[in-house]
């Protein structure tokens, strides 16, 4: 496959739009970092402050009941937030939570109830007026905040949805046992109800995991292939991107994050690292790794673009860690939170 864009190293950072990094808190409220502690019996949100003044740190702010239940694996996105509104899936409770901030205090909010006979909520998505929820037999969109089920469900026959992601005019499932659906959305912007299995070529067909869109052009993660980082558009065309080697076991970028300009930020559990991609809409190439000191589960970048937050778990306790983003792409870790005594976190999301 032929890349325009890419010529050398020195090209793919040139590749970046330029953007100076601005302090945090600049709009008078702090950065605010929230993940789910994921408890079978009893899910928290856990809410982090991050300071960059003086001695960086990334220090617990509050543990928030959600009221349901957790007890999810294998997914991304169980946390999400944009604007004074996020959203936490109860895996365990058949419902999702909905989260509102008040200056620099996050509160749980309303309740949201899965359509009738749907199950175990693993991965959600904000995009405008609308939430987007995926789960063990059902992917479904609800009016956003309201909460109510706008648009159609659809009926999954597999249970391994890794993560939802929505686009400008079509959703995106990952399916962990081999496959991508798309979604199509309303000009509302809700689930028409139809589904559609994306064709995916054999070098980037195996263990989709993670996904994020840039604009309507879907990146995802064929975690266990050695193209581990593929593009989808919205007709359906696959562009597979080769991802650091040794391939799968060695390395396996699993979960994604669309950064600046052509930048990629993926989870790579088994490589315990940050794996780096640039791309146009029609391909692109692995850049570098970043290490961790354990295995990555879920990533994100904030809505500014500025920062980086990544989950991971070591030494049997889960941790935070935020990076700052330059201009070119490339990251340097700000502050990690100490451990609160849990062993493993599940989605993560800004709040700024």
């Amino acid at each position: 496959m032929k890349i325009n864009l890419f010529r050398a190293g020195g090209v793919l950072a040139a590749l970046f739009l330029a953007a100076a990094l601005a302090v945090a808190g600049e709009d008078g409220r702090n950065v605010l970092v929230l993940t789910s502690t994921n408890s079978a019996t009893g899910n928290d949100v856990a809410v982090f402050k991050l300071n960059t003044e003086g001695t960086p740190s990334l220090s617990l702010v509050d543990l928030l009941p959600t009221g349901g239940n957790g007890g999810a694996s294998g997914n991304a996105g169980a946390v999400q937030f944009k604007d004074n509104l996020g959203a936490v899936a109860n895996f365990g409770s058949n419902s999702v939570s909905q989260l509102v901030r008040y200056d620099d205090f996050i509160a749980i909010g309303s309740t949201i109830k899965l359509s009738q006979g749907c199950l175990n909520p693993d991965s959600v998505a904000l995009a405008d007026d609308h939430l987007f929820v995926v789960g063990a037999n059902c992917a479904e969109s609800h009016a956003w905040p309201e909460g109510n089920v706008d648009g159609g469900v659809v009926a999954l026959t597999d249970p391994s949805a890794g993560q939802i992601a929505a686009g400008k005019t079509w959703a995106a499932v990952t399916l962990k046992s081999g496959s991508v659906l798309e979604l199509p959305l309303t000009r509302q912007g809700s689930l028409t109800g139809a589904s559609a299995t994306v064709t995916l070529p054999s070098i980037a067909n195996n263990t989709p995991l993670g996904a994020a869109f840039w604009g309507d052009v879907l990146g995802f993660n064929p975690a266990h292939s050695a193209d581990s980082f593929a593009l989808v558009n919205k007709t359906g065309t696959v562009f597979p991107v080769a991802g650091p080697a040794p391939s799968y076991p060695t390395n396996a970028p699993c979960w994604i994050a669309k950064g600046p300009g052509s930048a990629w930020y993926t989870g790579n559990s088994p490589g315990k690292a940050i794996s780096i991609f640039f791309s146009d809409s029609q391909g692109g190439v692995f850049y570098k790794s970043v290490p961790l000191p354990g295995s990555p589960t879920d990533i994100t970048v904030s809505r500014d673009q500025k920062w980086l937050a990544v989950i991971y778990s070591a030494g049997g306790d889960g941790y935070i860690s935020v990076y700052s983003i330059d201009g070119y792409g490339d990251l340097s870790l700000v502050a990690t939170s100490s451990s609160i005594g849990v062993a493993g976190f599940n989605g993560v999301a800004f709040s700024q």
